[in-house]
């Protein structure tokens, strides 16, 4: 059977007047299951409040949209609370501990991608929250946590009953929640569009390449990620993952079109890409992209939490020019002049192209 490769849109799965939690499904885009991958988008409205939970997967998290506040519990480790903003990076290696809040007018909106190869189902996050209608609290008898947390029963009954939110809830305007401190940020977030770029290109695009180099925590998640910004109208030349890492890619700004070749040289995948489409390249298929005029931006995880060995085949560095030129011309079945000619274009050693004048 082929797998359906077409990107996909986030839907809500729970939410209420402080926000919303979105994600993609297995069922509607099963590459997910397939590469072990989970998708999710956590959007808060001003003073809306994701309460604390952990999850079954570690991930990267990206912040799409907005500025905010994120509070971080490693395992046995002190609460570290993150200003956040657009562009933000953050690793998230399995039992860390995190709430969101959003304290500003402009919608806070996070990505998450993560790997669920231990996960209870494959391709998707599952959250177990400490708070809430749904939190562990309710889950244990009276009984077991008056002794686990030496309090009163009446006390117990008072938390528990408390609980109405369901994930996420909306604060008063008045409450106040733990200023971030800047040395928080060290070591435990990369903005990506401030970061020194690892490619730029002029009239071609940028990167920006998350890795154990800049942000060492994701060494514990697993994963690499890159943002890449496409100028309007340039290419991404066609490449593949040598390595067998399996390419996520979310659409953040902008639109473009993708080519995805497979097996046999059979073209798998042609489309439009927009912003909020995810979409995942399978191990060694090759992928190209065209921006549009407006350009197209895209935040990227690599399975693998090292730069990634990437083979690409246009450029200075591409296959075709280490290759001699009597195995190019008895491969195409060409002349000497026509693989001199192929030869001869693309010397530069960009990964992507500008726009033809």
């Amino acid at each position: 059977m082929e797998l359906d490769l077409s990107p996909k849109l986030a839907k809500k799965v729970y939410g209420g007047n402080g926000g919303s939690y979105h994600a993609w499904s297995p069922s509607e885009l099963p590459m997910l299951r397939e590469g072990n991958i989970g998708a999710a988008k956590l959007a808060l409205d001003k003073n809306g409040f994701a309460l604390p939970r952990y999850s079954d997967s570690a991930k990267v998290a990206y912040v799409l949209q907005g500025n905010g506040v994120a509070g971080i519990v490693l395992p046995e480790s002190e609460e570290k609370v993150l200003a956040i903003k657009k562009g933000d990076a953050i690793a998230l290696p399995f039992g860390v501990v995190t709430w969101w809040f959003n304290e500003e007018d402009t919608e806070l909106i996070v990505l998450f991608l993560g790997d669920t190869s231990k996960a209870h189902k494959a391709g998707e996050f599952t959250e177990f929250f400490l708070t809430g209608s749904n939190g562990i609290f309710t889950g244990f008898s009276t009984e077991f946590v008056s002794r686990a947390w030496d309090l009163d029963e009446n006390v117990v009954k008072t938390l528990v009953g408390k609980q109405s939110g369901n994930g996420i809830v909306k604060l008063d305007g008045n409450f106040k929640m733990p200023e971030p401190k800047k040395e928080h940020r060290v070591g435990m977030s990369l903005n990506c569009e401030e970061a020194p770029l690892d490619v730029d290109i002029k009239k071609g695009g940028r990167v920006v390449v998350l890795n154990t180099n800049n942000l060492p925590l994701v060494g514990e998640v697993g994963l690499g990620a890159d943002l890449v910004r496409l100028d309007g109208s340039a290419m991404c030349s066609p490449g593949f993952s040598c390595d067998s890492a399996l390419q996520v890619t979310y659409i953040v700004r902008g639109s473009g079109r993708v080519q995805v070749v497979g097996v046999d040289g059979r073209r798998v995948l042609e489309t439009t890409l927009k912003a909020g489409n995810l979409f995942i390249v399978p191990r060694f298929f090759v992928v190209s992209k065209i921006a549009s005029p407006e350009g197209m931006d895209w935040f990227s995880i690599i399975t693998t939490p090292n730069s990634p060995i990437f083979t690409h085949l246009a450029g200075r560095t591409s296959v075709w020019k280490a290759l001699s030129p009597s195995v190019l011309q008895a491969s195409f079945d060409v002349d000497a002049d026509t693989e001199k000619l192929f030869s001869s274009k693309r010397t530069s050693d960009a990964i992507f192209f500008p726009p033809p004048n």
